[in-house]
């Protein structure tokens, strides 16, 4: 599947912490209904075959939205249940060895935290970056982070799409304007939230704002 930039404006990344009320599968759906235009599953703890289940029903989900499903780290599961791409970290699978897996075809995004490591996930053929940690997060420990000059740095270092991800949310989602990012990657931001689908829909006319400086919106 060929990735489209503006598939990154509001990259949803998973996670199961505020289930409860709802199923993952709700809340997903409520994320894309409120305009979540890409969908990582990011499962950390699932057996294998429950992994694949949960990602072929996430894949019709999007299907029917028209939003491509990225599967975090495990490109294994990604190639046996159809997903569009795999994500991995600095720490994982390199995108060689991702493609050899999962296929040519694969989106493949790679985490990044410097110039040097997002012109060598470039080099090795990755399509899209993620950039961060931008501010404190409690999703993910043992993070970098990044100011907005590093970002900027590596938005200019390379040819393919950078999406700016931790701790990510309303309030301090425009201080990315300028940056050169494709969108934003967010987790509490939307899984957390009281009200999923609205909270979707004020990040996306917010992330707008951020990508497109000229485009005058009204954020819900």
């Amino acid at each position: 599947m060929k990735l489209d930039r503006k598939q990154l404006l509001l990259y949803a990344v998973t996670d199961r912490t505020w289930t409860g009320r709802q199923s993952l599968y709700e809340q997903v759906e409520l994320a894309l209904r409120g305009g979540a235009t890409c969908v990582q599953l990011r499962e950390k703890e699932l057996a294998p075959e429950a992994f694949l289940a949960e990602a072929k029903g996430m894949l019709l989900l999007c299907r029917h939205y028209g939003v491509p499903l990225i599967i975090n780290d495990n490109p294994q599961i990604a190639r046996l249940a159809g997903a569009d791409g795999v994500h991995v970290g600095q720490g994982d699978l390199s995108v060689r060895e991702v493609r050899r897996i999962a296929g040519e075809h694969m989106i493949v995004g790679v985490s990044a935290h410097h110039v040097a490591e997002a012109r060598a996930a470039w080099r090795d053929g990755a399509d899209y970056l993620g950039a961060g940690a931008m501010f404190s997060t409690s999703t993910k420990t043992g993070t970098t982070h990044l100011d907005l000059k590093t970002l900027k740095d590596i938005c200019r270092c390379v040819p393919i799409p950078v999406v700016a991800i931790g701790g990510i949310q309303a309030d301090n989602i425009l201080s990315l304007a300028g940056s050169g990012i494709a969108g934003a990657a967010v987790v509490s931001a939307v899984f957390g939230a009281e009200d999923i689908e609205a909270a979707c829909r004020r990040l996306t006319a917010l992330a707008r704002q951020v990508t497109e400086p000229d485009r005058k919106e009204a954020v819900p």
